[in-house]
């Protein structure tokens, strides 16, 4: 999960851009997920923790809804930096938010996220918005290496190319 997080962090001021243009980095957030190009204007936290995960080798949800990521990965009981964090938001029950768990006081969290006021960056939540923590599950998210279909394959893959 490190890996994933460390990716995110370097993601950091990441903005949206007002007006007509897109940032074309958060265009590839969405990429990552079903909805593929679409703009910066578009609900873009699950894209950018899809995209995140993708960067660092494993499979996301492919989803854009940020409570696709309750089904992702298994849950964790306590939070640790750098775990996946779902939230509620807003009145119906199918809206929310994901981003990276950062650090924990009595009444509040700290989530490095994207779409927070337009941008990847850290913002506090309240607790009681917490859904869910989740982790990675080795065994289900790692995408698998590429299959050869060179009659040379074994050479290509004992050379590392």
């Amino acid at each position: 999960m490190i890996e994933i997080y460390q990716i995110a962090k370097l993601e950091k001021g990441v903005s949206e851009i007002p007006g007509a243009a897109n940032n074309e980095r958060i265009v590839g957030y969405h990429e990552s997920t079903s909805i593929g190009r679409s703009d910066d204007e578009v609900p873009w936290c699950s894209s950018f923790v899809n995209w995140c995960c993708e960067a660092a080798g494993y499979v996301g949800t492919d989803s854009p809804a940020a409570r696709s990521w309750l089904k992702w990965g298994r849950p964790v009981a306590e939070p640790y930096e750098g775990c996946i964090v779902v939230l509620k938001r807003g009145t119906s029950s199918w809206q929310g938010h994901v981003g990276f768990f950062v650090k924990e006081n009595e009444r509040s969290i700290w989530v490095l996220g994207g779409n927070q006021s337009n941008q990847v960056n850290i913002s506090r939540y309240s607790k009681s918005k917490v859904l869910g923590y989740r982790d990675i599950e080795e065994k289900t998210v790692k995408k698998p290496e590429p299959k050869r279909t060179s009659p040379f394959a074994w050479l290509l893959n004992w050379m590392k190319i």
